[in-house]
């Protein structure tokens, strides 16, 4: 019975180890955006720029520890580096619960979002689980050969660092972002009719003139009681608003285009019934020069060609974007986002999106962008 639950453990841990670590994997760069938050929290945004590096390294960590714990081989290491690791984890999301700081852990990625609260009683919960082989660990036995072990586990380890590498450049296997294709944007962006929306509580703060007496009282009593018609009670300070219940939230729900002097363009962009070709690079400063470059001549041909209007969008300041395109000689139209969005539409930098109708047709990282001759065969002539 005792080693039937060992084996349940070991088998549970190691699993939700590969998972965790394979669907942070599929999207580095959006676990790096994470790790980012953290950085900026403990206030070690040295690290930033070794952001990626170490989100690639941790999914292999965590893929790897968790076949190694499958397979048994160095099981007393494993056991360790699993229990570390998850006390880690654990104090991660316990941080971001009590202080509201990162209000998601990125632990399953975007695939499955989940509260800093959510997140911490599932470390817990992997905590325990982990404790069984930690408690055992020298009673594991491996179900290979040593020598045999230690190739499957090297080769786990080429494929799981191989697998980051490949998504890093050439984008996620599988997108779990609001800006997939096939999603239309402006659709993304609305509330349907009826639904239920955030539910918010306002406490005030209440003060007797006359007798210097204090209450708290919710808006609900506040309106039933009618003490707001008593001219003796003033409300003091600010009221304090709560969420209570959690409404229906749109899957997108910060994006506004504009161009340089503030003019909103989001719908004009988002309505156009022609394909759009859309440059997104949410920082100019980092984006990849020839790249763009690529992109550009791309653009020219589309543009003369066929029409195709060409945007470039970017969270840049105007002057430095101006100053950016002036120096590229580029042709595109340019616009201005919030990062946030702009990282979501395309896990690259720069990344391109092909619209019609506020529909993503289509969307390439710079590694995999097609030929303009590519282009036409499959969009610009059927347009």
């Amino acid at each position: 019975m005792k080693n039937s639950f060992i084996w349940f453990c070991r088998i549970a841990v190691g699993l939700l180890f590969i998972f965790s670590g394979l669907i942070k994997a599929n999207d580095p760069l959006g676990f790096s955006y994470k790790l980012e938050e953290y950085f900026e929290v403990f206030h070690i945004m040295f690290l930033n720029s070794f952001a990626l590096t170490m989100a690639i390294l941790l999914c292999t960590l965590e893929m790897v520890l968790g076949f190694a714990l499958l397979i048994g081989v160095r099981a007393v290491k494993v056991a360790w580096g699993l229990l570390l690791l998850i006390i880690f984890f654990g104090f991660l999301t316990f941080y971001s619960a009590f202080f509201k700081v990162v209000q998601t852990c990125g632990c399953f990625g975007d695939a499955i979002p989940l509260t800093p609260w959510q997140s911490f009683s599932k470390d817990m919960i992997l905590l325990l689980l982990v404790l069984v082989p930690f408690i055992n660990r020298k009673k594991i036995q491996p179900i290979f050969k040593p020598k045999t072990a230690d190739k499957w586990l090297i080769g786990a380890a080429v494929v799981a660092l191989g697998f980051g590498i490949y998504t890093y450049n050439f984008m996620p296997i599988i997108d779990f972002l609001p800006y997939k294709i096939g999603a239309n944007i402006p659709d993304e962006m609305k509330t349907p009719p009826g639904v239920q929306l955030d539910e918010f509580e306002v406490t005030y703060n209440l003060k007797n003139k006359k007798t210097g007496e204090t209450k708290t009282m919710s808006d609900k009593e506040y309106l039933k009681t009618n003490i707001w018609k008593d001219a003796n009670w003033e409300v003091v300070g600010t009221p304090e608003s709560r969420l209570v219940k959690k409404g229906f939230e749109p899957k997108i729900r910060d994006l506004s285009i504009q161009d340089g002097q503030g003019n909103d363009y989001t719908k004009e962009l988002l309505s156009n019934p022609f394909y759009s070709l859309v440059i997104v690079a949410h920082d100019l400063d980092k984006t990849n020069a020839e790249a763009i470059n690529r992109l550009n001549a791309l653009a020219i041909n589309a543009t003369e060609n066929y029409n195709i209007r060409t945007i470039l969008l970017t969270s840049n300041s105007a002057q430095s974007a101006e100053a950016f395109a002036k120096a590229h000689k580029l042709v595109t139209e340019i616009f201005y986002a919030d990062g946030v969005p702009l990282k979501e539409m395309v896990r690259a930098n720069p990344g391109v999106l092909l619209l019609k109708n506020g529909t993503i047709i289509n969307k390439w990282h710079y590694h995999t962008v097609p030929t303009y001759d590519g282009l036409v065969k499959k969009y610009f002539q059927q347009q």
